[in-house]
């Protein structure tokens, strides 16, 4: 009687199985529209990103000005990204994503009407590139933190891969609409389609409620907006000014360290789109429809990495490092690929240990700094990635001139892995120097209490 009895009550589900899901982040009602903004977003902008470098090199007729429109737009990030994120830090966050992102419609729109009646030259081109530039600066750290309020700690890695699915599935849409939209309306339609997804998260925003503010509401509390003077583990009180995000981004090792792997790995093993192109059309004597094939299969590879990702919880930078170096092992190999199935064989492990440890270190990036730090260390961040994104491609280029692209693929990823290996060496060695072990002595002494009186006698 009683094992028929237990026999009909239904077995609970495993609390593991939905903690470790990877879409777990969309449970919060704010991810879920956060999210369907992001898509829209993404779409809008690959749809101006596919049209754009032909209409620069249309209008001026010089591929170096094209270059040159690409460096007007980055240079806010190397030199104010420190500024932006200081901003981001002052001002309340959610204002200061939707009327960023406003902005950035505005100037899709102006461009789109300068497109429609033949008014973008040289100087309006460079001019907008500029403002472009200048706003992002402070709309990408407050859109990329205010992502993360919509969902406790614990679901910060899912929010993060979900963004990266997002990005891969608004690239392939926009591309595909780009082709279309110009074909039928022209080119402007694209920049005009980029200033209504601009508006779209714009008008999203207002309605987001990040998961305190709603805890604090269920309870009949007031909301109470967050401390961003608040004290960091070791009691120190950050002041607001850029300089104090950049002095508390140098005391902070894992925040370093996280810094020279990320750089490294970008400058000698993420510019597949390069490496890989002249690998399969030179020595692998392929096709350009070879390397599209190579394409798609990072591409799904990355997207499968993604999901992968956001089952993590908990990511470390020594995590991070440990998946940077077998992707750099892997690229080494890829290098030494003796033809194009080989390759194919390879990339795909590769785009997934991109993809995990993009989406690892970007989550301690992002919730390691105390929460009133967190723009500024993002403008830090910001600041270090537009360097090495400009650095990068010639560097690489001179490397493959030298190498050749196998020399570059294996060269580049044995430097990526001879780089975290001397780190983690360097970081076992000072943490065995900072350990000191208890005195056998004192250890063995009970514990005496002192009287009262002797206390007062004392004071």
């Amino acid at each position: 009687m009683t094992s028929s009895l237990l026999s009909s009550i239904p077995t609970p589900r495993s609390p593991e199985r939905g903690e470790r899901s990877p879409w777990r982040c969309l449970r919060h009602r704010g991810m879920r529209w956060w999210s369907a903004a992001n898509m829209v977003s993404n779409t809008g902008t690959w749809m101006q990103l596919t049209v754009q470098n032909l209409l620069v090199l249309h209008i001026t007729g010089s591929a170096a000005a094209t270059g040159l429109s690409l460096s007007v737009q980055a240079a806010p990030g190397l030199l104010l990204g420190l500024v932006g994120g200081a901003a981001v830090d002052a001002w309340p966050r959610k204002v200061t994503a939707a009327v960023s992102q406003a902005v950035l419609g505005v100037i899709a729109f102006t461009t789109a009407a300068l497109v429609a009646f033949d008014l973008l030259n040289m100087v309006s081109l460079m001019a907008l590139a500029a403002v472009t530039g200048l706003v992002a600066t402070v709309d990408g750290p407050a859109c990329a933190l205010l992502g993360n309020d919509l969902v406790p700690a614990k679901d910060v890695p899912s929010a993060i891969a979900l963004g990266s699915v997002v990005h891969s599935a608004g690239r392939l849409l926009g591309v595909a609409l780009a082709g279309v939209a110009v074909a039928t309306l022209g080119t402007a339609s694209a920049y005009a389609a980029n200033g209504l997804s601009f508006l779209f998260v714009a008008a999203v925003i207002p309605f987001l409620k990040p998961v305190a503010d709603s805890v604090l509401s269920r309870s009949g509390a007031a909301p109470r907006a967050p401390d961003r003077d608040a004290p960091d583990r070791q009691g120190r009180r950050p002041g607001m000014g850029a300089r104090e995000g950049m002095a508390f981004f140098l005391s902070r090792p894992r925040l370093v360290a996280l810094t020279v792997i990320t750089a490294v790995s970008a400058v000698f093993g993420r510019n597949y789109g390069l490496t890989l192109a002249v690998l399969v059309t030179g020595p692998l004597a392929g096709g350009s429809e070879d390397f599209g094939t190579v394409a798609t299969v990072l591409a799904v590879g990355g997207i499968a990495g993604a999901v992968l990702a956001g089952r993590m919880q908990r990511p470390s930078v020594r995590w991070v490092g440990a998946l940077a170096a077998t992707g750099a092992l892997l690229q080494v190999a890829a290098g030494l690929s003796p033809g194009l199935i080989a390759l194919l064989v390879l990339v795909a492990p590769m785009a997934i240990v991109e993809a995990v440890s993009d989406t690892a270190g970007t989550t301690v990036l992002q919730t390691d700094p105390p929460p009133g730090m967190r723009g500024r260390v993002l403008g830090v961040w910001r600041t270090a990635e537009t360097g090495w994104g400009l650095a990068g491609p010639p560097l690489l280029g001179l490397l493959m001139q030298w190498a050749g692209p196998r020399g570059a693929l294996v060269a580049g990823g044995l430097i990526i892995a001879a780089v975290i290996g001397a780190g983690a060496l360097l970081h076992g060695r000072r943490a065995a120097s900072c350990s000191i072990p208890a005195e056998p002595a004192a250890a063995s002494l009970p514990a005496q209490r002192v009287p009262v009186e002797e206390l007062s006698a004392t004071a």
